[in-house]
Formats: structure tokens, sequence, C-alpha cells
């Protein structure tokens, strides 16, 4: 199997290499509005937002910077498929300006931007991105009332492009083959995530580090695993230092990323040499946590009514039958981006921890 992944240096918000109807699963965090960090990337988008920042006006500011963001997801309305599913890791954003602390409502405001726009929203993810600084907390410490709870989750935002699932030809190959255990199902399609924590930035450069978000690699990881089949390709409209595209080329997809910093894409040559290695770790990895739980269930006198064509194993579904993973054998640089070259991942045992891998 071969898959490509091209990173365009440009702006999303005018995504005109792509064409109408080409992408089937989005997977990004946008930069998070009224987050400081972000400022000047949104006052460089719109020179108004830096000036009503510093006058201290934080609502308007907030709508500016959302303006941009809703170009992009006009652009993602285009490119999707029908039935196409959209995943926006976001997080919401307290700040104190012109003399007022409050909450900046980033999810609310996105919800009510792809809604606009005909996605439909299905259930989100609640994940926990805790902070152990000692001096996290806001406001007057240990006298009420004035203190105020800190955010440490942030939300998986999922839409779907139309009111229909996508179709695909009655026991099409590349869905079955791509099919996930029960037990993950079960773990994955929970809407909080107790076990997923934030991470620091995948790069040495300091500069770039302080222009990047946190997004660690389990977050598109287990999203591509989802929502994707064998043959799709995922679009990383904020593409930042290209976990996403790490997780697709693991989960042997295609994908596209855009990215305004070209230091990003040039830094990600040094990320791309450990894919080889991470796609078999994670690939034998969901293999042993899946030989562990058939070991448990027999263990408690549990029968299983199925067994999987290409591992020696049970499984609890006849869906999960056909499952079937792959690792790269080899990844290639192109002119456009990268090739990834990936073979069937055999039955074996020594895999490390499947989620012990740097963050975006």
């Amino acid at each position: 199997m071969k898959t490509d992944h091209r990173v365009v240096v440009g702006d999303a918000r005018d995504m005109q290499q792509l064409d109408r109807e080409s992408v089937e699963l989005v997977v990004t965090s946008p930069p998070y509005p009224m987050i400081e960090m972000w400022d000047e990337l949104f006052a460089d988008l719109d020179p108004a937002i830096g000036s009503l920042l510093d006058a201290g006006a934080g609502l308007d500011a907030f709508d500016r910077m959302h303006d941009q963001l809703d170009q992009v997801w006009a652009e993602l309305e285009r490119v999707l498929v029908d039935g196409a599913i959209a995943c926006i890791n976001i997080g919401d954003a307290t700040r104190t300006l012109g003399g007022s602390f409050r909450v900046y409502p980033n999810r609310s405001r996105i919800v009510s931007g792809l809604c606009a726009r005909g996605f439909e929203p299905l259930p989100e993810i609640v994940w926990r991105k805790p902070t152990n600084a000692a001096t996290k907390f806001m406001g007057s410490g240990m006298v009420p009332p004035n203190a105020y709870v800190t955010l440490e989750h942030e939300y998986i935002l999922v839409f779907r492009k139309g009111s229909a699932r996508r179709s695909f030809e009655p026991g099409a190959a590349e869905r079955y083959n791509a099919a996930y255990f029960w037990e993950e199902r079960n773990e994955w399609f929970s809407d909080l995530w107790t076990d997923v924590r934030g991470t620091q930035q995948a790069t040495n450069d300091e500069d770039l580090r302080e222009r990047s978000g946190a997004y660690p690699f389990e977050i598109p990881s287990r999203l591509i695993n989802m929502y994707s089949a064998y043959g799709d390709t995922v679009l990383d409209p904020f593409w930042g230092t290209g976990t996403t595209t790490i997780a697709a080329m693991v989960a042997a997809r295609d994908s596209i990323g855009y990215e305004l910093e070209s230091a990003f894409v040039d830094g990600f040559v040094d990320r791309a040499a450990s894919v080889e290695e991470l796609s078999g770790q994670v690939g034998r990895s969901r293999l042993r946590a899946h030989e562990q739980f058939v070991r448990e269930r027999q263990a408690d006198g549990d029968e299983f009514g199925y067994h999987a064509e290409h591992y020696d194993t049970p499984v609890m579904t006849k869906q999960e039958q056909r499952i079937r993973l792959y690792e790269v054998d080899q990844l290639n640089e192109t002119d456009t981006g990268w090739m990834a070259m990936h073979s069937p991942i055999d039955q074996s045992d020594g895999a490390e921890s499947l989620f012990d891998h740097p963050g975006r």
C-alpha cells in the first residue's frame, strides 16, 4: 500500500490547491482566539484585531478572530465529500482586558460557525489537559467569592458535512480492513477521554515551540482510525509541527496540511525519520492490547463467536473479522511532501506502549 502526504506552505483560508469534494476527513487544532500566544498571528491576518486588543475591546477582537477562522470553515465545506467528518480540537479562553476578566467561548462560536455552513454537529469529546503549576488558580485564592476555576479541559468538536452518512459499496475492503477492535470502540467512542494528556511541543526550536499548540499524537491517531477508511485523505488546515500527518502515516491514510510558517515544514524531517519505527510500535501495541483483552475475557469464561481472518485471535463481532493493520516500510521525501510504502503488520510481541510519543 502506498500513501501520499502533502504540505502546502500557504493560507488555509483559500485552499485553491484542493479540488471540490476531495477530502474525507479533517483533523485539526486551530489557533485559539483570545489566547495571547496567537495575538500576533491574528493581528497579521487582520490588523484591526491588534488595535482592538490594545484598546481593551475583548469581545470585538474575539469576533474578528473568529471571522478569520470562519473563512477556513467555508473552505472545509467546499473540499469535503458529502458525509465526511470534521474534528476540531479547541479550548475556551480566559483573559483580562479593559479591566474585566471573562471567558471567551471558542467552543460555542465554532459550533455556530460550522452549523451556519450546513455542518451537522455530532457528539463531542472532552479531554483533560491539566496544569500542575502552583499558581494556576486565578483570583483571590482562599477567600470567597472572587476566585475562578481553571480551564483544564479541551473539546474535540465533531461535525458531519450534510445530513447523510458516507456511502460505501457493500463489504468494501477499504472500510472493513480499517475496522477497530470492539474494546477500542468502547474506549475511543466515549465522550470523555481521561487518559489523554497535554504534551510538550515536538520541536527543539524554542521560537517554534512558542508558536505551536499542544496536540498529543493520541488525538489525531484515534480520530483518524475512528472516522476514516483506507484510501481516505485527511486534511489539517492548521498543520503546525505535523502531528496529524504523522498520525495519518501511521494509520496508512493519505494526508494534506496547510501551514503559514515554512520553518515548521522545514523542521518536519526530523519527526518523519521516526515514522517507520513508530508505525510498527503502534500497530503491534494494538494487537498486543487485543490479545490481553482476549486472555482476560477467556479467563472469566467468556466465549468469542468470531475469529480474525488475518490474525490468530478471536474477535467479538463479525465486523472485526477483516481488520488489517499496516506499518511503514519506507518513507521518501517528494517534491510536495512524502510518500510512504506500507506492508501488513504480522502478529508479534514486544511492542511498546501505544501513546508514549511526542505531541504537536
